[in-house]
């Protein structure tokens, strides 16, 4: 088969993965654009932690040094008994994790993260950013992608990048029969002035409080002066979407159960924001001809590792990659990236599920899961997990 390198890509979609995806093509020297189907580019979102194995990524797109003065860098990981509120370990992050990986931890809140992506972007020529499109349908020619869009625009491109999302509108056109399915909890979130942070807690630090059928997660944003918080607790199945409305009534009965200090920090917070939880199975496979799914839109997966957008910069970083190999024509390429990011994206998902069975265990096994935690050395544990920070294209 003929050896060819795209001239021109086209993402649908202009969320996290959809604009690494176009700065990591520019790296290759592919050309791209990227349709939003929104008149604007999103500003939603409160807090997201990002691994050695994303800020690494940043820094190779040119998007760490737009970000590192919004971002935070937390020292350490505070797990703490929900109910009494007594700290479990705590894990090394900052300095340690850097000098393992070469790279920081960081958390930021995820409307800026996407600022420095479409910063970066908008200063780069191969890359063309368009709002108020989305792409409906697409259908593979002889040399190209013909892509169509709601208000019946046809766009053709060298190949097609789904990077629409959970509730992907192109899923179905590439691999069909699968979707999201609620897993009985919702994800409230919300950020407040760091100045609330009660006195009881460590300030640059992320912390997990870990209860029967729940656990929050808080952590410093916006270079430490705000703190991201995040409560996940078995609910009924919302409204589809991830940016729906909640009472502050409502979240402060989550946690009614945890110690004080946890409390008075939620009381302190009145705009919550919130999502239902989503597991997709795998899906048979992730490229049809010319186009090709990438992140949540192929491999959605729960926040328990805070792993999702970190994901969808791999798979950028990997697709063009991929594509940029001349030894492949396109569909083979595309083929190729699904092969080598299969096995990686489903290790994630069961180790973010498995994180949430062992966060939100109950009765012995909580309290086995507790002595365990309090036994082991914090740096083996962090040390478990280099085969997920460690990653390198």
């Amino acid at each position: 088969m003929m050896s060819t390198k795209p001239s021109r890509v086209a993402i649908a979609g202009g969320g996290i993965g959809g604009i690494a995806t176009a700065l990591a093509l520019s790296e290759h020297g592919i050309a791209s654009e990227v349709y939003e189907r929104r008149a604007a580019f999103p500003e939603e979102g409160a807090g997201i932690q990002i691994g050695p194995n994303g800020t690494r990524i940043l820094q190779r797109l040119g998007v760490a040094e737009l970000l590192e003065s919004r971002a935070a860098t937390p020292d350490a990981l505070s797990v703490r008994e929900g109910k009494t509120g007594h700290e479990l370990t705590r894990l090394p992050l900052g300095t340690w994790i850097a000098e393992r990986h070469g790279t920081p931890y960081w958390t930021a809140h995820r409307k800026d993260l996407h600022w420095a992506l479409r910063e970066r972007a908008e200063a780069t020529p191969l890359i063309e950013l368009r709002t108020g499109v989305e792409i409906v349908s697409f259908a593979t020619q002889n040399e190209s992608v013909r892509a169509t869009s709601s208000d019946g625009e046809i766009l053709n491109a060298s190949a097609l990048v789904c990077a629409d999302g959970l509730w992907s509108n192109l899923r179905n056109e590439v691999a069909s029969g699968a979707g999201p399915q609620p897993v009985g909890k919702a994800a409230f979130r919300c950020v407040i002035p760091a100045d609330d942070l009660v006195a009881e807690l460590t300030p640059n630090a992320v912390h997990i409080w870990l209860a029967p059928g729940a656990h929050v997660v808080h952590y410093p944003v916006n270079a430490g002066r705000d703190i991201a918080l995040i409560v996940v607790a078995d609910d009924p199945l919302r409204d589809p979407g991830w940016d729906t409305s909640a009472s502050a009534e409502t979240v402060r009965e989550k946690v009614c159960n945890f110690a004080h200090p946890l409390q008075a920090l939620v009381a302190k917070a009145d705009d919550w924001r919130c999502w239902s939880l989503y597991t997709m199975s795998p899906l048979d496979r992730w490229s049809n001809g010319r186009a090709v799914l990438l992140g949540d839109a192929a491999h959605p997966v729960l926040p328990f590792l805070a792993q999702g957008a970190v994901l969808a910069l791999e798979d950028a970083m990997m697709l063009a990659a991929s594509l940029d190999d001349g030894r492949n024509n396109i569909e083979s390429s595309l083929r190729s990236y699904e092969l080598a990011r299969r096995p990686r994206a489903r290790r994630v998902a069961e180790a973010s599920q498995q994180n949430g069975r062992i966060y939100h265990m109950a009765g012995a096994a909580g309290l086995a899961r507790n002595m365990t935690m309090r036994l082991a050395p914090p740096a083996r544990v962090m040390a478990g997990f280099d085969w997920l920070y460690g990653w390198r294209l």
